[in-house]
């Protein structure tokens, strides 16, 4: 069996996100807590939560035991870009391009 939670929309790059994620892949989950609370990255609370949103949904919706899960998979792919301008100087502008990714957690339950 396997619980998993997705995260779209996420206004985070998913380059920032993957580094977090690359952390965690095949760790317990108390391990993979652990981790994320004491990784100074900007994706880990996002992380964080969602691991903790995948530990529910394996709990509530499968009935595994939270004790024997694994991040089986995580991966972060890219969103859809916001698109906005810095005026700068002599009439230009500038883009700047506001990144958002689509994260997904996998967990497996191994004995």
């Amino acid at each position: 069996m396997e619980a998993r939670a997705i995260l779209k929309y996420a206004r985070i790059s998913a380059r920032k996100v993957k580094i977090v994620i690359d952390l965690i892949k095949n760790k317990k989950v108390g391990e993979a807590l652990g981790i994320l609370r004491t990784t100074p990255k900007a994706a880990s609370p996002i992380v964080e939560k969602l691991l903790k949103s995948a530990i529910a949904n394996a709990e509530n919706n499968h009935n595994l035991n939270a004790d024997e899960l694994v991040v089986a998979e995580a991966y972060a792919n890219q969103g859809p870009t916001l698109k906005r301008i810095m005026p700068r100087a002599q009439g230009r502008a500038n883009r700047i391009r506001k990144r958002t990714s689509h994260i997904i957690l996998v967990l497996r339950e191994v004995k």
